[in-house]
């Protein structure tokens, strides 16, 4: 990005002697000059063509890192399916132990789990309280739609950087 910032400065410097020298200069030719004297265009371009580059190759991660995650989600879901069919075997036949070389399965009972039959019959001292939490999309709705709401303002638009690939 050193590139990009010295022909920003080479452009600006360019700029300012132009309009000192000729200060009748309008922007169409203004513009039109430094962008045949520097290369900030292209500086410019290599960046966005470098960034688009990053955006397809992010992208491909992320469906990649995806993909992989459903595919964990497979196995392990397998691995349990294949542990259920093995407890059932075992329990079938009144099995408690096996013993193999590499591992020894066993029988054992399990912890008992709450199971929550009513929440509203639930004492509040066994509840978390929540903080509410501020939704955003429906006060940027009411805040467009002209509503005053104590606490938010819409901030200045920012400007955005749009690349167009075809």
């Amino acid at each position: 990005m050193s590139e990009l910032s010295l022909e920003v400065s080479r452009f600006e410097h360019l700029r300012r002697h132009l309009i000192e020298t000729y200060p009748d200069i309008d922007d169409e030719t203004l513009f039109d000059t430094l962008e045949g004297a520097t290369n900030l265009n292209e500086a410019v371009g290599a960046i966005v063509r470098s960034a688009v580059d990053d955006e397809s190759l992010a992208d491909a991660l992320k469906a990649r890192v995806d993909n992989m995650r459903e595919r964990l989600s497979r196995i392990q879901h397998t691995a349990s399916q294949k542990r259920r069919a093995a407890l059932e075997a075992m329990e079938q036949v009144d099995l408690r132990k096996i013993v193999e070389p590499d591992f020894t399965i066993s029988v054992r009972p399990g912890s008992p789990s709450v199971v929550v039959t009513s929440e509203a019959e639930v004492p509040d001292s066994y509840k978390v309280p929540q903080p509410p939490k501020i939704d955003r999309r429906k006060i940027l709705d009411a805040l467009k739609g002209g509503a005053d709401i104590p606490g938010a303002v819409l901030s200045n638009s920012q400007n955005t950087l749009s690349v167009r690939t075809k």
